[in-house]
């Protein structure tokens, strides 16, 4: 876990005000709160479940964030906890209730799994969001087609209708990179992703298009990672970091698999992975030189059967 560092967001007060508390991060942030008062008076696991008619992993559960809390489990727990004072318990009360409010993407829950469900959350919650992709365009920059195109080679056996659900999502889960107080994205891409035509030629040549365009706000940095750097640090396998401005979210690798996703947020593990980007980030083209880069990538259309191109 990230130590708090100037300009971090100090109190929970101050988390709900600024905007950034989206349901997954502030189930975390009221399960550290309750784990740090039940831990202060001394209180096992199963003894705060007895107080709510609970098991000790349910207990567990609440304190990683894992579940939305009851206003009345918390109540009772603050209780438990000797939290007597009026304004504490009000805001830890809301914060609860904030905490199970669903979130913009529950809409799609009929093809978004829960270990991705927490990812979206927590981009929401995100200050800096640093990711490294080796095969695709990362999802944040994908352009429609593209995405569709990723999204139809990883799930072969869905309908289109799903296809497009999921295409939705992606779009609308980029709209974080362009409102007030984005998260700030710094992205490398490794250049064999940007030599795979996804969708085709000309769905290919709208993405580096994109890319050229997103790069140019400011708060998205676009790095590639060339073929002659020979070996990376990663050993070819993509890696998400996510850091927040609240001090009880700690900083978190996001590794995704095929059909799950491991989420590290043990200090020593984040540390590893961190050495790992930043020793990929100055490894990297800088970002000064990405349009360059791009300009020179071109994607012919197809020969048509009999002579000229499609």
């Amino acid at each position: 876990m990230a130590s708090a560092e100037p300009g971090r967001v100090s109190s929970v007060t101050d988390l709900l005000s600024h905007g950034r508390g989206g349901p997954t991060a502030l189930r975390i942030v009221l399960g550290t709160q309750l784990r740090r008062l039940r831990e202060e008076r001394g209180i096992r696991p199963e003894e705060a479940g007895r107080a709510i008619r609970a098991s000790h992993a349910k207990i567990s559960r609440l304190e990683l964030g894992r579940v939305a809390a009851k206003e009345r489990d918390v109540a009772d727990l603050l209780t438990l906890y000797g939290v007597v004072d009026a304004p504490r318990r009000t805001e830890l009360l809301e914060l609860t209730r904030q905490a199970g409010n669903p979130g913009w993407w529950q809409k799609y829950s009929d093809v978004l799994p829960n270990w991705f469900e927490t990812l979206i959350g927590l981009e929401e919650a995100a200050s800096v969001i640093r990711t490294y992709e080796v095969q695709f365009i990362p999802g944040l920059l994908q352009t429609p087609d593209y995405a569709r195109a990723c999204i139809a080679l990883g799930h072969p056996r869905e309908t289109p209708r799903q296809i497009n659900r999921r295409v939705e999502l992606r779009l609308e889960r980029q709209q974080l990179l362009r409102r007030q107080r984005a998260p700030k994205l710094w992205a490398v891409v490794d250049e064999a992703a940007l030599h795979r035509p996804l969708g085709g030629a000309a769905a290919m040549r709208a993405q580096i298009d994109h890319l050229r365009e997103l790069a140019e706000l400011p708060n998205v940095t676009i790095q590639i990672a060339p073929f002659h750097l020979g070996g990376l640090a990663t050993a070819g396998a993509p890696v998400t970091i996510l850091r927040f401005l609240e001090p009880d979210l700690p900083d978190i690798v996001y590794l995704e698999q095929l059909n799950s996703a491991l989420y590290l947020d043990k200090r020593d593990d984040v540390e590893d992975y961190m050495a790992v980007m930043d020793t990929l980030c100055a490894s990297a083209e800088p970002d000064s030189r990405t349009p360059e880069f791009l300009s020179r990538l071109s994607f012919p259309d197809p020969p048509v059967p009999g002579g000229g191109r499609a």
